[in-house]
């Protein structure tokens, strides 16, 4: 089931491809994303906020991913992480509303 407002974190190294992906995130009425090009900004911006789900994009190493994931969770257990791979907006929306449903 989806919330009410929906908090999305996406975290990608490409400034260009987190611009895309903000305005996405965002165009859902009941969304609300934000995007962030480093590890520290990720972190801050989880410190500061709930998020429900964090996309983990373009850019982001096996290592780097592995140890976000680690992190996340062991400061939010209920958050789900997924690794997002690209793909226009409607295989983005998709993608999110299976997370969800699969918690």
């Amino acid at each position: 089931m989806e919330p009410t407002q929906l908090r999305i974190l996406a975290i990608g190294r490409n400034a260009e491809i987190m611009t895309v992906m903000q305005r996405l995130l965002n165009a859902p009425d009941n969304w609300t994303g934000l995007t962030v090009t480093t590890d520290e900004a990720a972190k801050a911006a989880f410190e500061k906020e709930t998020f429900d789900i964090v996309l983990i994009c373009a850019g982001v190493s096996p290592e780097e991913e592995a140890a976000l994931k680690a992190w996340f969770k062991q400061h939010s257990p209920a958050v789900i992480v997924k690794r997002h791979y690209g793909g226009g907006s409607g295989l983005l929306k998709n993608e999110i509303l299976h997370a969800l449903e699969n918690r």
